[in-house]
């Protein structure tokens, strides 16, 4: 609601220390008192920073991802159109390497009607960052081909797949801006799991 703050992940990875305290002193009373048993997460920055650093009492924390592994099993959402794409996923650092949410997205995906599912090279604990949660979006003047983002896209066009899912904010900007700094648009759309789902129901 509005009296959400913010879970505080970035201030703390550019070492704000101070006020990342504060924003866990805000947040962590608010977040406890409102009764919740589980809090879902579209972010995995926000979900590694309130499920690892909160030490929230009592509250289970999950990534959107896991939220709907477990109602695909039981058999929600029912899926009333089809997504006739090749698709590739793309591990979120904070999802994967950080809290080992690898079977998760997936399983969504192989679930989604229509959706062919093909791997990169670099998957899982091997996946490339995206750079985001290290701070290079803001950053100008690097050699493109250096890029992280770039590389990445390069791998999933060369899988043939016409979709780059991700599951995170931070990916979703910077592999939508190497696609289309490269010129890709026509091959490749960089899309939210989320967004998958959506097209299918």
């Amino acid at each position: 609601g509005t009296e959400e703050t913010c879970c505080g992940n970035e201030v703390r990875r550019v070492g704000e220390m101070g006020l990342f305290e504060m924003l866990v002193e805000e947040g962590k009373p608010l977040l406890e008192s409102i009764g919740a048993k589980r809090m879902v997460t579209t972010s995995p920055h926000c979900f590694n920073t309130l499920r690892n650093e909160y030490g929230l009492e009592g509250i289970e924390v999950l990534h959107y991802t896991q939220l709907l592994a477990l109602l695909l099993e039981e058999g929600k959402p029912e899926f009333s159109g089809r997504v006739e794409k090749t698709v590739t996923y793309h591990d979120p650092c904070f999802l994967g390497k950080q809290n080992h949410v690898f079977d998760e997205p997936r399983a969504i995906l192989e679930a989604i009607p229509g959706v062919r599912f093909v791997e990169m090279d670099r998957i899982r604990e091997r996946s490339l960052c995206c750079e985001g949660g290290g701070g290079r979006m803001w950053v100008e003047g690097t050699n493109l081909e250096e890029r992280l983002a770039f590389q990445r896209v390069h791998e999933a066009a060369e899988t043939g797949a016409e979709v780059l899912a991700v599951a995170c904010p931070f990916c979703l900007a910077m592999l939508e801006d190497a696609v289309k700094v490269q010129g890709l648009e026509e091959q490749l759309r960089v899309m939210d799991i989320a967004e998958l789902v959506a097209a299918a129901l």
